[in-house]
């Protein structure tokens, strides 16, 4: 086992108690975080002082009930904070993303277990994989688990693991996730990618650890009513994120090109790239679709809070506008990204250039599970009013 041990003391006095204080700490944060991009990519991994820095902004309690010291924010309110981190850095927007996920899934447990899982604190740090590559074994009072599991971002500053299993109890899908501790992991470094190089995605395994029956949880199960997002599924809520991280490393790249195209001047002109006609063009319309996405994704958020607030499950044709809008949006994201690289010419070649790092990790994000282009043929299908599997809707 190889995770960090970051202090605490102090983090629950300084961190934000509400939403604008973690904004505002966050865009305090950026521009120290972007100045350290190369450092966040080199080192595969957010540093240990950096995350100190975001326990203590608030970041990891944004979505923590206020009863364990969070600040209960909004779902708008939690995404912008992911976007304002995605634009000053991609990993460091899908890190947080990933490890302030931990009180959505965590409130599938018995209060109990909650309990103990945030009895250091509400600045808990998530981390996991939801693809089920492990077994875990009924026994009396709870399973062995033993597997090995992928994409288990920022693992290496993580307190507690999701580790998803095939389980042989008999239930209807015969799949249960079991909630570790740091302690019970082995990290196994295999994060050496082209995209999102520095979110520590590496490997972890279980070999044949205990895990209670009340240490585990199912993403089918009903969600309790005190839930930090009342009834919104879980897949609805993280395409929300994913696409925001996509936003906001788009919304960083056409800053940069921008700022780029003042002061350089093509080969063979006279004047600045930002004089340059075809520039202008393709920068309003880059700019334009960008906030048409942006628009789109916060509307639908907008739309999920509402059922959030009234109590009531988005239905699917909601949740089929959510994943769509998410899936768009992130493609969206991904053009807009590729324009601003293309903007930049040669110069955006070069390690050194922020627009080759932006386009590399958005990249990445379009490979995710949650927007992956056979989204849209889903949600078409409900909006059709056709039958369709919703199991992963």
């Amino acid at each position: 086992m190889s995770t960090d041990t970051l202090t605490r003391e102090g983090t629950a006095s300084r961190a934000g108690t509400r939403a604008a204080d973690v904004l505002d700490a966050v865009r305090a944060l950026a521009p120290a975080i972007a100045a350290r991009s190369d450092e966040i990519e080199e080192g595969r991994r957010l540093p240990p002082d950096l995350v100190a820095d975001l326990r203590a902004a608030g970041c990891f309690r944004m979505l923590v009930p206020r009863r364990r010291g969070g600040v209960q924010a909004e779902l708008a309110e939690h995404l912008q904070m992911v976007r304002e981190l995605a634009r000053a850095d991609g990993s460091v927007g899908w890190t947080v993303m990933i490890g302030a996920t931990a009180p959505v899934i965590s409130a599938l447990l018995p209060r109990a277990t909650v309990d103990a899982v945030y009895a250091d604190g509400p600045d808990m740090i998530g981390a996991g994989s939801f693809n089920p590559l492990g077994v875990a074994v009924p026994v009396d009072g709870g399973y062995r688990a033993t597997g090995r599991w992928t994409f288990a971002s920022g693992c290496q500053h993580a307190d507690w693991f999701i580790a998803h299993c095939m389980v042989g109890d008999g239930r209807v899908p015969p799949l249960r996730m079991m909630v570790v501790p740091a302690a019970d992991v082995e990290i196994i470094d295999t994060w050496r990618v082209s995209g999102l190089c520095g979110t520590g995605s590496h490997d972890f395994a279980l070999d044949d650890v205990f895990v209670a029956d009340d240490h585990t949880l199912s993403l089918f199960d009903p969600t309790p009513e005190d839930a930090p997002l009342g009834p919104v599924p879980e897949l609805t809520f993280s395409s929300l994120a994913i696409a925001n991280v996509a936003l906001g490393i788009a919304e960083g790249a056409l800053a940069e090109v921008t700022t780029l195209a003042t002061a350089k001047v093509p080969m063979f002109a006279d004047t600045a790239l930002a004089a340059n006609p075809l520039f202008r063009y393709r920068l309003g319309e880059a700019s334009a679709h960008l906030r048409a996405a942006v628009a789109l994704v916060d509307s639908e958020t907008a739309a999920v809070s509402a059922t959030a607030h009234a109590g009531v499950e988005p239905d699917p044709e909601l949740r089929a506008r959510v994943r769509s809008a998410a899936t768009w949006a992130t493609g969206a994201a991904a053009e807009v990204v590729e324009a601003a690289y293309t903007a930049g010419g040669g110069s955006a070649l070069y390690l050194t250039s922020p627009l080759q790092r932006r386009l590399r990790d958005v990249r990445a994000v379009t490979q995710h599970f949650a927007v992956k282009p056979d989204t849209l043929t889903l949600a078409g299908a409900v909006l059709a009013g056709q039958e369709a599997d919703l199991t992963f809707l």
